[in-house]
């Protein structure tokens, strides 16, 4: 008896090796699966981690991109910290996260109402997706004519001109509000994808419970949207940290340097003063807010997941 049991306990693990051993056909297809991903881990390995890792490098030198690199230090970011400029551009990145972050809730509302089956939806939808296919300098352009005033609709509208991109106390505003349009286009169709996957079963096991309107969508709708909803909050914050072309159309960071952000004060120092150190380091720091964000809204949600 205890031979076997011995035998038994010997062959298990023998069998256990035996189990973990590839078929042939299983070594092909991980092979082919490797195969297909390598021309992607390719691309992202030479246009996204190796421009991280050498404005990272770069971001320890004084380069003017013609002369020799000068090595020094943590001299960059010591004169990023002690610059005016710099905190001005990190409050107006505040700013724009926290006035993009209305672009998720308006797309999702938007997206409601077009998941639909009324007569025309078609073209609401096609209207409603329009902005999202303007470039951010068409973008740009119309609402510099729109704010324009002398002859701009919103002084029609209001009777008087208002200074709105030459005023330091509305610039931010009047550009948020305008990258707002497009984004929450971008944001509307992310959860009109969303909302064809719903499981139907759930919804009308919940409508013969009674529930109806907020309820429904609170305790329903939402939680099957999760993953949408955080891909949403992600291009958004994205998008609101990297804001750049609509700076560059409608005030250049103007006026007085009061609406720029750090994306535009970094092309701002590389461009203007080819300050490429500098401006690297400014990179890296804007590349490290949305790192640490991101990185704690992914672990939030994988912890609700479980």
């Amino acid at each position: 008896m205890i031979d076997s049991v011995t035998d038994i306990a010997l062959a298990a693990p023998a069998a256990k090796a035996v189990s973990k051993r590839l078929s042939p056909s299983a070594r092909r297809q991980r092979r082919a699966a490797w195969l297909f991903l390598a021309p992607a881990c390719i691309m992202v390995a030479l246009f996204v981690l190796y421009p991280i890792l050498k404005s990272i490098s770069l971001s320890f030198y004084n380069w003017d991109g013609m002369t020799d690199k000068t090595f020094v230090g943590l001299a960059n970011y010591v004169e990023l910290f002690h610059a005016p400029t710099f905190y001005t551009a990190l409050k107006n990145n505040l700013l724009w996260l926290l006035l993009f972050l209305l672009a998720p809730p308006m797309g999702l509302a938007i997206a409601l109402y077009l998941n639909q089956a009324v007569a025309g939806i078609r073209l609401i939808k096609s209207l409603f997706f329009a902005p999202f296919v303007l470039s951010g300098v068409v973008v740009g352009l119309i609402f510099s004519w729109f704010y324009d005033p002398t002859f701009g609709l919103l002084a029609l509208i209001l009777g008087h001109g208002i200074p709105v991109l030459g005023d330091a106390h509305y610039v931010t505003f009047g550009i948020v509000f305008a990258a707002l349009w497009p984004q929450t286009a971008y944001c509307m169709i992310l959860y009109l994808t969303g909302l064809t996957g719903l499981n139907a079963e759930q919804i009308e096991a919940a409508r013969m419970e009674g529930a109806r309107g907020w309820t429904l969508l609170w305790h329903v709708v939402l939680p099957q949207l999760r993953p949408t909803t955080f891909m949403a909050m992600v291009v958004t914050i994205i998008g609101a940290l990297r804001s750049f072309d609509l700076i560059s159309v409608m005030s250049s960071g103007g006026p007085f340097e009061s609406s720029t952000v750090l994306a535009y004060y970094m092309y701002d120092q590389a461009i203007k003063y080819y300050r490429y150190g500098y401006s690297a380091a400014i990179a890296v720091v804007l590349f490290a807010i949305m790192l640490v964000y991101i990185a704690w809204h992914l672990r939030r949600l994988l912890r609700n997941e479980h």
